[in-house]
């Protein structure tokens, strides 16, 4: 597909239309990955794009279903990010509008897993 000149593959053309997540957000996810990785907790990610929101899902295994969600939506009624954390089954474990107090729930199982 051609747009202004330029060759765009199919999946490319609405990229304008779609949720990211910005490097701030980078930054508060990562180290939180980086510390359940080196406990030995998780193992792979994978990240989407979606018109709606943003996930960052957490594997235990590469080949298995993601054990954690981390989503990133528009709140329609604030016009702000909402920030949840989804587990294997589908719950919703902590929602809110600040990533850093929704990643706090990762804290938690930290601990509980060192103690």
């Amino acid at each position: 597909m051609i747009l202004d000149g330029v060759r765009r593959s199919p999946s490319s053309r609405n990229l304008s239309d779609r949720m990211f997540f910005t490097r701030k957000e980078f930054g508060e996810i990562l180290p939180v990955y980086g510390r359940m990785v080196a406990a030995g907790q998780w193992r792979d990610y994978d990240i989407s794009c979606h018109r709606n929101s943003a996930v960052f899902s957490i594997f235990r295994r590469a080949s298995e279903t993601p054990i954690y969600r981390i989503e990133k939506r528009v709140d329609p009624h604030s016009r702000k990010s909402l920030y949840l954390v989804i587990g294997l089954d589908g719950r919703i474990i902590r929602r809110g509008h600040e990533l850093r107090a929704v990643l706090g729930v990762f804290d938690q199982k930290l601990l509980r897993i060192v103690a």
